[in-house]
This record gives structure tokens, sequence and C-alpha cells, in this order.
């Protein structure tokens, strides 16, 4: 079943602009505007498993409100769009538990085809800017020192979105070794959850952007 989109942006020329790239993308079936953050919150009710592409320089959204509603709407995927985004609100957005996608507008039409294509499929994109900000400040060797060449295997099939049994059965080995990987991966990386685990993966270039799947 095709994902509702959301369209949260007031330029009128970028509206005209994602409307394009769906219809090229064949995802017609739902897209709505909004102009307003409450207006978004109340579509987004209505829709709780919606595509959200969100430029929040254009509406009263902090940090904070943008991770508390897509926390109370967990189904929805968000892509947040737009012509300039610091690095301290990546940081923020990026280190949160919910994950969002990120996309520049000033990113090539590919690119953007690209964040909104796997944002269909369920999957998130991140620009090169996103990707630098959320590995700044986390060494690779560090994390890769932590674990064993089995650990790290382990992990770049769980931040794929793979399941203990799926990864047993296709590495050839028991659920028992593969379960005892992943708990002595969230043991040495201080982590609780499969969230926090595909964030390290993606911050020590164990896995690709082609291969990140929620």
């Amino acid at each position: 079943m095709e994902r509702p989109f959301i369209l949260a942006d007031n330029q009128d020329i970028t509206y005209t602009g994602l409307l394009s790239i769906l219809q090229e993308l064949r995802l017609t079936e739902i897209i709505t505007k909004v102009s307003s953050r409450a207006e978004l919150i109340k579509k987004l009710a209505q829709y709780p498993d919606a595509v959200v592409l969100l430029d929040y320089t254009l509406f009263d959204f902090s940090e904070t409100q943008i991770i508390n509603v897509k926390q109370r709407y967990p189904q929805s995927l968000w892509i947040l769009f737009s012509d300039e985004l610091s690095k301290h609100f990546l940081r923020q957005i990026l280190q949160s538990e919910q994950l969002f996608g990120v996309v520049m507008k000033t990113d090539s039409k590919a690119d953007i085809t690209e964040a909104i294509r796997k944002a269909s499929c369920g999957k998130i994109y991140l620009c090169d800017m996103a990707l630098q900000v959320l590995r700044e400040g986390v060494p690779a060797q560090a994390i890769h020192d932590k674990l064993t060449n089995s650990e790290r295997l382990v992990l770049h099939e769980i931040a794929k979105g793979k399941t203990t049994k799926e990864i047993a059965y296709e590495q050839n080995l028991s659920f028992h070794t593969i379960n005892t990987h992943r708990k002595n991966i969230f043991r040495k990386l201080e982590i609780n959850n499969v969230h926090e685990a595909t964030k390290y993966a993606l911050r020590a270039g164990i896995i690709d952007l082609t291969e990140y799947y929620i």
C-alpha cells in the first residue's frame, strides 16, 4: 500500500517541484500540503504512516518539537528538506532516538528523488552533509576496535534491518550464536536498541547508505 505524503513547505516553487518528482515516481495516491505546525499534526493524526517532507525553517518548530512529534507518530517517516541546516540542529536530530532522513534543497534532483523514493519504501536517505555530521566526533577505529570481525558482520546485518533469525539462516549459524553476538554488540557499544546500533554502524562506515534500512 502506498504511503501518503505530507508536504510541509510554504514555498510554492518547492511544492511544485516536489509534486513533479512525486508524479515522476507515480506516488500520487494521497498528497496533502500543510502550511503550519498545527495543520501538520492534524494531518499526521489522519495519516499516521505518512512520509513528511518538512522545511522546518519555514515552520514554528524547534528540534525538540520535531523529535516529539515524530515520537508521537512512530510509523511516520520524515525527510528534513531545507536550504540550510545548521550542524547543531542536525546533530540534535540525528543523535535522537528517532530516525530522520535529510536532503538539502541545494542537492541534485537525482539525490532528492532518491530520498523520496527510499522514503516511499520505508528507507532513510541521508545526504553527504548529514552523514558527515553523524560521523563527527566518533572515530571509526575506536568502534572497530571494540568489536570482533564476527560482531562487525552481525552489526552490519542488524543495521540492514535483518532479524536475529534471518542473520542466523543466512550465515548458516545457530540462533543462539547470533543472539550472543547481538548481546555482546549492545553491551560493548553501550546501546539499547536497533536504532542506536544502526547509527553506530553508519558512523563507523560499517554500513553504506545505500544499504541503510529501518
